[in-house]
């Protein structure tokens, strides 16, 4: 299991094949990656994400510990920026490992309905006309109640 919170961007094709590389036992490799996406109606400038330190890392642990124990993964990987990002940049990454995947799949979903929704972070949206902290959604919490 690969559980980081950085500032720094990660390579999205070297990520990858680290993960897959060892996994010969598995059928399925999964990824999600997140993407800082612009603003309709007020051009969003930046995203600025903060986080507990050590709070942030132990809570995404043990939803991916959940999600192996649940989903009969065979590895986990979650990785998540903070700090201030443009749009367009890679905000996150989910990739699960399953003999199945069936498994794959719906462990991705789950560890990203857990992101979107309960991790420890706080978004804020920058915009030309001030900034806003963003809420939780009720299609977020929704998605996350069916897991």
């Amino acid at each position: 299991m690969h559980i980081s919170v950085q500032r720094e961007a990660f390579d999205l094709g070297a990520v990858s094949d680290d993960f897959a590389r060892g996994h010969t036992d598995m059928g399925a490799i999964v990824t999600f990656t997140g993407i800082v996406r612009d603003l309709p109606d007020d051009p969003l400038q930046a995203m600025e994400i903060e986080h507990y330190p050590g709070m942030t890392e132990t809570a995404l642990r043990g939803m991916a510990e959940q999600a192996i124990a649940r989903f009969s993964l065979g590895d986990a990987l979650v990785i998540h920026r903070h700090g201030v990002l443009a749009p367009g940049e890679m905000i996150m990454m989910v990739a699960t490992a399953a003999r199945h995947r069936k498994d794959a799949f719906e462990a991705a979903e789950f560890l990203m309905d857990y992101l979107k929704s309960r991790a420890p972070f706080w978004k804020r949206e920058i915009t030309k006309s001030g900034s806003e902290w963003v809420a939780s959604k009720d299609e977020d919490e929704d998605a996350l109640a069916r897991w």
